[in-house]
């Protein structure tokens, strides 16, 4: 990487990162899938512990702020990513079916399909985050077409992350993907179902009040109960509004009800946020019943005829 390219993407990092409320802490030069290099940056928040939460952002060696909206958007993502930082564990979400899930090793930006189709991949893993110790994963590489790519800013990972996570979370919640202690790279298409050029937002999975209630009961449960030590968790986060088809004013709203029930408290210094409650995780054996329901979808099934031999096919 260039002494001037880095220069030129550390200074404008580092202003996007000031106006989100992030500090640069690192800047270390990475490989693409192709071997290319990337400029890998790691962001933390102010006056933040050794050792606390940081945010790896990966951007490609050519890349560069040339278009108007460009800096504006990743200036958003980041901001996005400042709230999500003060999470217990900012790289877990959970899934509309109850499944606590940890996203990591993302090989950014997208590289074009080797296998000569007309797609852009990018390739990253899915772990089960129940606080156990069955380590199932799944390796996934998410595909988007050169028609979707188009409507992309950028095939780079703050512009692209967001939809990827959530085209993960809806492929999972319809058993097409599957957690397994080892296993080939399963695939995650993305294509432009999931998108209005119309209205020109993404389209994933229809909620309604009740059933965004019990997936913030599941994010609560899991994520600041079972695995932050009941440390407030960001329920306002887009990330989830965009995977159900809400607003994050939605959700605050119907965190509102939950605390009002008694199983979530709100943060006295920013009502976006909510801890488990006691009166949740009593709930306990809800929700393990859930993972294992959720989980149940993941595995294949089989005709039993056909796996007996009793079939002419």
């Amino acid at each position: 990487m260039t002494a001037e390219l880095k220069s030129s993407l550390v200074t404008a990092l580092q202003g996007a990162a000031s106006k989100a409320g992030l500090v640069l802490v690192s800047t270390t030069q990475g490989a693409d899938f192709h071997g290319k290099p990337t400029a890998v940056f790691q962001l933390g928040l102010p006056g933040a512990a050794a050792g606390a939460n940081t945010l790896r952002l990966e951007l490609s060696e050519a890349f560069d702020f040339d278009k108007p909206d460009l800096l504006p958007t990743i200036t958003n993502h980041l901001a996005g990513e400042a709230k999500r930082l003060r999470n217990p564990r900012p790289e877990c979400y959970v899934t509309l079916g109850g499944l606590p899930i940890a996203f990591g090793q993302f090989q950014w930006p997208f590289h074009q399909s080797t296998s000569g189709a007309d797609t852009y991949i990018v390739h990253g893993e899915m772990h089960l985050a129940d606080g156990g110790t069955l380590n199932l994963h799944a390796k996934l590489a998410g595909a988007v077409t050169q028609t979707f790519a188009e409507i992309v800013p950028a095939p780079e990972q703050p512009y692209a992350e967001t939809f990827i996570y959530s085209a993960i979370r809806k492929t999972l919640d319809q058993g097409q993907l599957e957690l397994l202690k080892s296993g080939n790279r399963q695939p995650v298409p993305v294509t432009t179902r999931y998108y209005s050029r119309w209205q020109k937002k993404f389209f994933f999975t229809d909620t309604d009040e009740q059933s965004r209630q019990q997936f913030l009961l599941a994010k609560a449960f899991w994520l600041s109960g079972v695995l932050g030590k009941s440390q407030p968790v960001w329920i306002a986060d887009p990330r989830d509004a965009q995977y159900l088809n809400t607003t994050p004013e939605e959700l605050v709203r119907a965190a509102s009800v939950l605390a009002a029930a008694g199983l979530v408290t709100r943060s006295e210094d920013d009502s976006e946020f909510a801890a488990a409650t006691p009166a949740l995780l009593a709930r306990e054996a809800e929700f393990r019943e859930r993972l294992q329901q959720a989980f149940a979808l993941t595995k294949p099934t089989f005709n039993e005829e056909m796996r007996h031999g009793h079939t002419n096919m």
